[in-house]
């Protein structure tokens, strides 16, 4: 039986999966991916897995094809009888449509969840989920990381004049979770969306005048709420406006949104690759989480400790 976890990458963020081998002083498993010409994909891993204890690192970002990639890879390590699969989805995609909230529409998140389980993973390793309940989706076994430990170590000095802010009802959980870890109180920003991608902001739950702010989010894509959300405190009086967001899907112009507002830095993870560079976002890796979920899943020891959240 295999001692030690076998780790591949997809082609969606090869660079986080190399930073997890770094860690872990591993070595980077061997596998082959091709496109035919009408673009299906073609996966073989080019050494022995039978037996083995294999984790395969893949975001299911867009396009589409990332999903793919990561079941046909579960498919063949399944088939090439590795004695346990663990997909390690550092961004879980698909996972806004998480509920039935109008007629006629799918829970995508469910589907998703179906299609990893039927390809052949055993275990699932995710990070902030958009909705906690998709960790209920799996049949099988499944692990939420929160990211939360990443971002806070950096405001734990400065919590003295220093507010979390929810940019939505919905991401309270998440916000004071941050809130308690660093010692500041928690605002909340009600906002009303008209269609999809379109925010209006309606009023602040809060004070934020003089106070430095710092808005959290588990997902940034087109920018229009988080700008939305910059403008409302700064007309409510807030001084400097931070952010800590997990997953930069930053689709469209949201950099450019970003750059032009008034925050002073967005922090994100690398869950996701940058698509471009700006001088207000700045990069702080995942890779140590996800490693120490790895390990010690391999080692069947527990991660708890690894589950940084407010439970209340």
């Amino acid at each position: 039986m295999e001692d030690t976890p076998r780790i591949f990458s997809g082609s969606s963020n090869p660079e986080l999966t190399q930073k997890i081998v770094d860690y872990l002083d591993l070595p980077l498993g061997n596998v082959e991916s091709k496109y035919f010409s009408d673009g299906e994909i073609w996966i073989k891993f080019k050494e022995n897995i039978r037996g083995g204890d294999v984790f395969i690192v893949q975001s299911t970002h867009p396009p589409a094809d990332n999903l793919m990639e990561l079941l046909i890879m579960l498919d063949a390590a399944k088939r090439s009888s590795a004695r346990r699969v663990t997909a390690v989805i550092p961004y879980f995609g698909y996972a806004r449509q998480d509920r039935k909230d109008q007629p006629r529409v799918a829970i995508s998140a469910k589907l998703v969840a179906n299609l990893i389980t039927v390809a052949g993973a055993d275990r699932v390793i995710a990070m902030d989920l958009h909705a906690a309940q998709i960790q209920g989706f799996f049949d099988i076994p499944s692990d939420h990381l929160y990211a939360s430990p990443i971002f806070t170590s950096l405001w734990k000095d400065k919590s003295d004049n220093l507010v979390v802010v929810s940019p939505d009802v919905g991401g309270i959980k998440l916000a004071r979770s941050y809130s308690k870890r660093i010692g500041a109180k928690l605002v909340v920003i009600d906002k009303r969306r008209p269609k999809p991608n379109e925010t209006e902001v309606m009023h602040i739950i809060g004070n934020v005048e003089g106070k430095d702010v710092l808005i959290v989010d588990d997902i940034i894509d087109t920018g229009g709420t988080f700008v939305s959300a910059i403008e409302a405190l700064k007309k409510r009086g807030a001084k400097k406006i931070y952010g800590a967001v997990t997953h930069a899907v930053l689709s469209g112009h949201a950099i450019d949104k970003i750059e032009n507002s008034a925050i002073e830095k967005l922090y994100v993870t690398d869950s996701i690759p940058m698509k471009k560079q700006s001088e207000k976002i700045v990069v702080r890796t995942a890779s140590k989480l996800l490693a120490e979920a790895i390990i010690r899943t391999h080692n069947n020891e527990s991660i708890s400790s690894l589950f940084d959240v407010d439970k209340s």
